[in-house]
């Protein structure tokens, strides 16, 4: 059993999961590939984003009196995780707080990722604990990339997604990797996000007062996916406007910097405030399918 990867099974779906990120890193349903494989646009399949999503200011943590320089999406997506479990259509990662973690973010942690499989699709299901004495302010979300389009021969523009709500609420965008001070009106119509690869050209589409809990990618016809999700309060879309293959649909707790702000980590706005010895899970699903 290789300890670098794992594979799930169930039914005619497979998932394979890596340690290093704990990141998922294909999703098959025998014939479609669902995942992003890495490509040369960009090397990652599903990153997990932990202590923090997007960016910080000056990529600067200021917690009592010191700084911490914790760069665009925290340490978690560049960290081997322990694998705790392994079973056919389940498994379990660990990563904890240690020496390498704490000079870049003082606090002690146990961030855990449950993946489960069925015949439908899988659940990733994020646990993360205090283990310190003082409150933990942290942010979490998952990035996974998704092909685009997921079959070939099929126009990009041919996708949307559709949320399970009108989602008429501004939506926000990024300048320099920080959260701009001004809201944009959603580009969402009747439930509806065209995509193009325009979308994209100010980056993320952030969707900081979502009311939908899942959305569908899908073209007409052919594979689709659903993504849901519990306990987290934003979403962003993203993909690389120079023609990058791939769609990724964001599921977050907590958000980048907003433009301006200089203040101490745990004041950021979009933070968790976990309780010592506490631990808040979240977690989301992809379903997968054809039509």
């Amino acid at each position: 059993m290789s300890d670098d990867t794992y594979t799930l099974r169930s039914g005619q779906l497979s998932a394979t999961i890596k340690a290093h990120g704990a990141e998922l890193c294909s999703l098959k349903d025998g014939t479609t590939e669902f995942v992003w494989q890495a490509g040369p646009e960009w090397p990652r399949h599903a990153p997990l984003l932990f202590p923090i999503v997007g960016r910080l200011a000056k990529d600067e943590l200021r917690h009592r009196g010191k700084t911490y320089r914790l760069t665009q999406h925290g340490f978690a997506r560049d960290s081997r995780f322990e694998w705790a479990e392994r079973g056919e259509s389940r498994c379990t990662l660990m990563l904890e707080d240690n020496e390498t973690t704490r000079a870049l973010y003082p606090f002690p942690f146990r961030l855990t990722a449950i993946y489960a499989l069925d015949d439908a699709g899988l659940d990733l299901t994020l646990a993360i604990a205090n283990k310190g004495k003082e409150t933990l302010p942290a942010s979490v979300g998952g990035h996974p990339a998704f092909n685009w389009p997921l079959q070939r021969g099929l126009a990009k523009e041919s996708y949307a997604l559709t949320f399970a709500s009108a989602e008429k609420a501004p939506v926000r965008r990024l300048d320099g990797g920080l959260l701009r001070p001004e809201a944009e009106p959603s580009p969402v119509k009747d439930a509806v996000l065209s995509l193009s690869e325009a979308l994209f050209t100010d980056d993320a589409v952030i969707f900081d007062r979502i009311e939908s809990r899942e959305v569908r990618f899908a073209p007409s016809s052919g594979p689709w996916l659903k993504m849901s999700w519990r306990g987290f309060r934003e979403l962003g879309v993203w993909s690389k406007p120079s023609g990058a293959p791939f769609l990724c649909i964001e599921p977050w707790r907590g958000y980048a910097s907003p433009s301006g702000f200089d203040g101490e980590f745990s004041d950021k706005p979009g933070l968790m405030h976990i309780a010592p010895g506490a631990e808040e899970s979240l977690s989301f699903r992809i379903e997968v399918g054809s039509s």
